[in-house]
């Protein structure tokens, strides 16, 4: 391990493994630039010395350090009603450089620069709507099947919950169980769903079975143990169920909240605990999750304000899969994000409210341009992203949609491409998916 004093860090500095300031506290990346503002907080703080255990690849002040005041790209009208985070006024804007692009960008940058030509990337998509027919093969498939059944069965335990009923905590472990199952047999299809949004209606249940998804697939990568990856799992079912305490005045509301609005929405994680605690009887490690799935990495979360590792790991996943999953669903006061600008999104948020070690477990299993993104390619094509390959987030096995001729293809003659083996395509820019309308 080096230890480097403060005195000697520069702007422009990249070093060959993450750069810590104390214990877990991450600084830097790897192979990301530091900056005057790093340093000023080090100083800020009274840090004498850093620590690394790689090398120093770069001296000189090579970078010009541009940033954002201080924005937070969670922080909005709160963490949404219902499932997260109004992004009306927040969303970050493809020509802003936010704390934490230099990352997104070096994952960007990782393969083949001589193929990756993204000048296209923030430029506005051309308009236009293209209608792509979900085949009854899909419809009909086993994946779709054992994901709806999973959403009808959690809806109707929070049917029961909300009018008072006797629901028992073996009911979630049976729901938690048949979506492990299920992510063994169909991983790719159950993260596609949730992009896709075959599944209308239930929203609750929805975007919670999501979530849970999300969950189990960061926990796996993280090598967690079985039985912590089910109690994850039953976690991020249930993290919501407070807001059936809620009035409808406020977890429907489109407009603004009030402050006091705010703190009711604020007081759901307790009342998830007091439904898990004393109508469900469910686990300490669940109850965590109740509780602590609001509390961010930099301790400005609630109820607790805890900071960093005092976070039950479970809680720490829930919230970066139910960031992603409110991201991406469309709301009724405003639309869906892409796959990929909700991870632009978790990459670029530094630290503050989400674990490093999280986000960076979640971006390898779900790749930059997650499964179910539509993307264009550099001929001008548009296909669908079917798989990811964590060693190449950049090069994942898509399904053609609409060939460079501009010919949508029959959802029965798809071809399926992987990017990985054909060097001569590549993505060029995400498509928002809001502009192709799928419908039976």
């Amino acid at each position: 391990m080096n230890v480097i004093s403060t005195n000697d860090l520069r702007p422009g500095q990249i070093f060959t493994m993450p750069v810590y300031t104390q214990g877990t506290n991450l600084l830097v990346p790897a192979n990301v630039p530091l900056r005057q503002k790093d340093i000023n907080l080090l100083v800020s703080w009274g840090i004498d010395v850093v620590k690394t255990e790689g090398e120093l690849i770069v001296e000189e002040e090579t970078v010009i350090d541009t940033e954002l005041e201080n924005e937070d790209i969670f922080d909005t009208d709160e963490f949404d009603v219902l499932k997260g985070l109004r992004f009306d006024n927040n969303t970050i804007d493809e020509e802003e450089e936010p704390e934490g692009e230099d990352e997104f960008n070096r994952i960007l940058e990782e393969e083949e620069p001589e193929l990756q030509d993204f000048s296209g990337i923030a430029e506005e998509p051309k308009k236009q709507t293209i209608k792509f027919s979900i085949s009854d093969v899909r419809i009909n498939s086993g994946p779709y099947r054992a994901y709806k059944n999973l959403i009808e069965k959690l809806n109707s335990v929070f049917t029961g919950l909300k009018s008072g009923l006797d629901i028992e905590m073996r009911m979630i472990d049976n729901i938690s169980v048949l979506l492990l199952q299920g992510l063994r047999d169909y991983p790719d299809s159950f993260v596609g769903f949730i992009l896709g949004g075959e599944v209308s209606g239930h929203e609750l249940a929805k975007s919670s079975v999501n979530t849970a998804i999300l969950s189990a697939l960061t926990a796996h990568e993280l090598k967690l143990p079985n039985h912590k990856v089910h109690n994850i799992v039953s976690g991020a079912l249930l993290h919501d169920i407070g807001m059936l305490r809620l009035s409808k005045g406020i977890t429907e509301k489109k407009g603004g909240l009030s402050e006091a609005e705010l703190e009711q929405i604020k007081s759901h994680p307790l009342h998830t605990s007091k439904i898990v605690t004393k109508e469900l009887f469910g686990p300490h490690e669940v109850n965590l999750i109740a509780l602590q799935h609001h509390e961010r990495w930099d301790g400005q979360g609630y109820p607790d304000m805890l900071v960093g590792q005092t976070i039950d790991i479970g809680a720490r996943i829930v919230s970066a899969a139910d960031a992603f999953e409110a991201m991406v669903s469309k709301k009724s006061y405003r639309p869906s994000l892409s796959g990929y600008q909700a991870v632009k999104n978790l990459l670029a948020d530094n630290a503050r409210r989400f674990d490093p070690a999280v986000i960076s477990a979640f971006t390898k299993i779900m790749g930059i341009y997650p499964i179910g993104s539509i993307v264009r390619l550099n001929d001008e094509s548009i296909a669908r992203v079917t798989r990811v390959h964590i060693s190449a987030p950049m090069r994942p096995v898509v399904q053609l949609l609409m060939d460079k001729y501009k010919k949508v293809i029959n959802p029965g003659e798809t071809p399926t491409i992987d990017l990985l083996a054909d060097k001569t395509l590549f993505i060029r820019q995400a498509i928002d998916p809001t502009e192709f309308n799928e419908s039976n």
